[in-house]
Order: structure tokens, then sequence, then C-alpha cells
């Protein structure tokens, strides 16, 4: 009853918030425009500026674990790569693009940060599993909705390239240079400063979540229910299941751990549907499925950690 306790601490505050965020979309506190606006501000500023934080302050060498971002790299390839072949037994040939980048597109960032933070009061090897994955779901994200494009197969060499300048200049990308270059260098922080960083960066998880949940359209989760189920079932349960089980045998454990969970098994992010819905697909299936891995991953999430919990390996 204590482990159960302990991960339903770990994971309610989360998606409480989010919950939070869908009712003042509701009464009419928030609304889309405003929630997309707020997930922009998230990724641009705050999240890049909390992963800034927890870096520049600490000791870079002690975190260094090149095996575990290789793990994570490698993780979320071969995930992207069962996708794709999974997306090949689909009938609606059109929703392939959505249905690969739904299945293996985490808010890796924001909840994986959120997870480590309750579970451990900080959250400095975030950074590492972001440094692992997040540059791979963008680039990966694009060509396949480049290539599985509803009427359109061929690859646009300049979008591509534009794409990987994107990533190059992804804020959380920079973000995370910065930190490690200062915390090399040893630059001294003002008092001031440290405060300002801090104040500034403590935002980003709650107003990350409140966004979250105010972007979510119920309605959507019923006009592709079958994709939208197996594409769900992929992200939350078979992908965690085929590599939580490698990381553990790997030797990874507390922290590292639960940021391999929160890469593996949390939401497909909402980023995912503005970036289908930009490069010409519907949609409906990104949406859907957005809307049941938030909801169901209350209970795998909570679920996984109690194992883990109860293995002793957190």
């Amino acid at each position: 009853m204590k482990e159960l306790i302990f991960c339903l601490n770990a994971t309610m505050p989360v998606f409480l918030l989010m919950l939070l965020g869908y009712v003042f979309r509701k009464v009419g506190v928030m609304d889309l425009g405003f929630a997309d606006k707020t997930n922009r501000f998230v990724f641009l500023a705050l999240l890049p500026m909390l992963l800034f934080k927890e870096l520049s302050l600490s000791d870079f060498s002690a975190i260094w674990d090149l095996k575990y971002l290789l793990f994570c790299f490698f993780a979320t390839f071969f995930s992207i790569m069962i996708m794709c072949v999974t997306s090949a037994f689909l009938r609606d040939k059109s929703i392939r693009g959505e249905f690969i980048q739904a299945g293996f597109r985490s808010s890796a960032a924001l909840l994986a940060y959120a997870f480590v933070q309750n579970v451990y009061g900080e959250a400095k090897i975030v950074a590492l599993m972001v440094i692992g994955a997040v540059p791979l779901y963008n680039v990966a994200s694009v060509v396949i909705l480049m290539l599985l494009r509803p009427k359109q197969g061929r690859l646009n060499r300049v979008v591509l390239k534009n794409t990987l300048k994107g990533v190059i200049k992804n804020p959380l990308i920079l973000g995370i240079l910065a930190g490690m270059i200062w915390a090399l260098l040893k630059i001294p922080q003002p008092v001031i400063m440290k405060k300002s960083i801090s104040t500034f960066s403590s935002a980003a998880t709650p107003l990350g979540l409140l966004a979250l949940g105010a972007s979510f359209d119920v309605k959507e989760v019923f006009s592709k229910i079958k994709p939208v189920v197996v594409s769900s079932s992929f992200k939350l349960i078979i992908l965690t299941a085929i590599f939580l089980p490698v990381a553990i045998k790997l030797g990874f454990r507390d922290e590292k751990l639960v940021a391999v969970l929160g890469m593996l098994g949390s939401p497909t992010t909402p980023t995912s549907f503005t970036m289908a819905k930009g490069m010409g697909h519907n949609g409906t299936v990104t949406s859907g499925t957005v809307m049941v891995t938030t909801i169901i991953s209350i209970f795998t999430l909570t679920g996984w950690l109690y194992v883990l919990k109860i293995m002793g390996l957190m």
C-alpha cells in the first residue's frame, strides 16, 4: 500500500494540473488559442531555461553517462522502426504518417522532468535523456510526415535541410548546451541572476501541464477510434514493455530509470498534432491519440512506477 501511495504522489499532481487545464477551457478561463500560445511559450522559453538552470549549477561531469545517452537514442530509434513496420498493416494508408508519429513521440521533456522532480526533488538527468531522444523525435517526425503525406510520397530536400537546421536551433538543445558550457567553464552566477532564473523557470511545469489539458478535444477520439487505440497501446504499454526491461538489464536505476519511463511511457506530445496539420495531414489520429494517451497514462504510468518501486529499482 505504501508503494502505491508513493507512486500516486508522483503521478496524480501531474494529471490533476492537466485536468485543471481542461476545466479552465470548458469554463472559459482558457481557450484553445491561449493554450497553443502557452505551449509555444513553454517550449521556446520556459523549458530551455529550466534545463539551463538544472545543468549550469551542477557538476556536469558527475551526471554524464554515454551509455545512458546512447540507450535513449537507440530505444527511440527502434521505437520508430517498430511503429513504421506496424503501420504497414493499416487499411487506410493515408493515416500512416500520423499513426507512426503518434505512437512514438512522447511529451518526454515536460513529463519526464515532472515525474523525476516529484520523486527525487531534482531532475538533472532528464537533460541527457532529452539530448538522446528529442532531436531524433524532431527529425524522424518531419521525414515520416513528408514521405507519408496523403497523395504525396516524395521527399523534399529543401524542407529536410531546413528541418535539420531547425533541430540544431531547437530551444531545448540550446538550453542544454548553454547549461553544459556554463557548468564546464565554472562561471559563477550572481544571486540576482540565480533567483531570477529559478523564478522564471519554475513556471515551466505548471504552465505546460495546464496548457496540455486545455488542448484536449474529446470528440476527436471517436472519429478514428481503431488506429487511435492501437497507437495509444504502443505508446503507453508495448514500447515500454520492450525497452524498460533493457534499461533495467543495463543497470539503470532511480532517476535514470524514471526518466526512461517518462521517455517511453508518457503520452503523445500535443506538438505532434501541430506538425501533422502543418504538413498536410488530417490530424484526427494524432489528436485522438494525444487525448487517449494522456487520460490512460494516469493508470499506466502509475502502474509502471508501482512495479519499479516494489522491485526496489527506484
